[in-house]
């Protein structure tokens, strides 16, 4: 069984930074893609920002400019650096990831989330 877990969320002021980190663990052969969304109280969950292993990005219109995704594919981790935070970027932080064993089918992973709070 396959893992993602994520740190980095808190409380932080507009205009300031937090980095979130997700790591992947387990019957982990190859990941294919990871990437951020997240979800505030009444809210559909949304795609923040996407990386694949070969390093293409896509990221939300909203946070084009303020958040860069990374990865360390010899750790599987993902990486969000997120700039110059708005109090609109308040809500869960999931990290998700598409996984093979390398045997079996790719499947679709999900983080518990972690929680981004933008206030003054």
């Amino acid at each position: 069984q396959v893992q993602l877990v994520e740190s980095g969320g808190g409380l932080v002021q507009p205009g300031g930074s937090l980095r979130l980190s997700c790591a992947a663990s387990g019957s982990i052969f190859s990941i294919y893609a990871m990437g951020w969304y997240r979800q505030a109280p009444g809210k559909q969950r949304e795609l923040v920002a996407a990386i694949t292993s070969g390093g293409s990005t896509n990221y939300a219109d909203s946070v084009k400019g303020r958040f860069t995704i990374s990865r360390d594919n010899a750790k599987n981790t993902v990486y969000l650096q997120m700039n110059s935070l708005k109090p609109e970027d308040t809500a869960v932080y999931y990290c998700n990831a598409d996984i093979t064993d390398g045997l079996g089918p790719m499947y679709d992973y999900w983080g518990q989330g972690t929680q981004v709070t933008v206030s003054s």
